[in-house]
């Protein structure tokens, strides 16, 4: 009785194991899964990529605000250039984000994004943004951020987004891990400042 016991236990065990196993890995699949779902659609507010600009451009105009934070721990200083402007639906804007690290180090960074509200997201199309790539700051280095983008003109056919007036883009630092060769040039005298693609560095005193 007690081996049949200890064999049922045994086996109740596997199967629990083999559970904590199976949701961890659906898990660690939903995250890209989620990502892809909300760029494709825009829900959560998210973007979506555009190779150019649009074709269509209507006299109807949105407001478009810009928003900066930085995740709990990121050293940088970071905010939009402009805080807002007002675009035509379907006109490519450029705006510009300031981000300085005022530490003694080189740190990496990526920015997550998200559009408010919800129901926007998927028409708020980039052509350009620093988010696109991980960017890297040396020591007392500041930089300009572009992001390239348009509101599509189909946002007037969609029955909630055409009643949105005002959209928020917004965008969250988070420090990332220096890739190797940012790591080598820091360890090394006299090498060049590095800076990552879509960044335009300023001169610091």
């Amino acid at each position: 009785m007690s081996g049949g016991r200890d064999a049922n236990l045994r086996r109740t065990a596997l199967q629990a194991v083999g559970v904590v196993v199976v949701m961890g890995a659906l898990a660690w699949a939903a995250v890209p899964f989620y990502s892809w779902f909300c760029r494709v659609t825009g829900f959560g507010g998210a973007t979506a990529v555009a190779e150019a600009g649009s074709d269509t451009v209507l006299d109807q105009t949105i407001t478009v605000r810009f928003d900066a934070s930085l995740e709990r721990d990121m050293p940088w200083e970071f905010k939009p250039v402009e805080r807002e402007m007002e675009v035509r639906i379907g006109e490519t804007g450029l705006a510009f984000y300031e981000a300085h690290n005022p530490t003694d180090r080189p740190v990496a960074g990526q920015a997550s994004y998200n559009v408010a509200p919800y129901a926007a997201g998927g028409y708020f199309q980039k052509i350009e943004c620093f988010c696109f790539t991980e960017q890297v700051l040396q020591p007392g280095e500041t930089v300009m951020m572009p992001v390239s983008f348009y509101i599509d003109p189909e946002i007037v056919e969609d029955r909630e987004a055409k009643y949105v007036h005002e959209i928020t883009l917004g965008y969250t630092f988070y420090e990332i891990d220096l890739p190797e060769d940012t790591e080598t040039a820091a360890l090394s005298p006299g090498t060049e400042s590095l800076t990552a693609p879509a960044t335009q560095a300023i001169e610091t005193n």
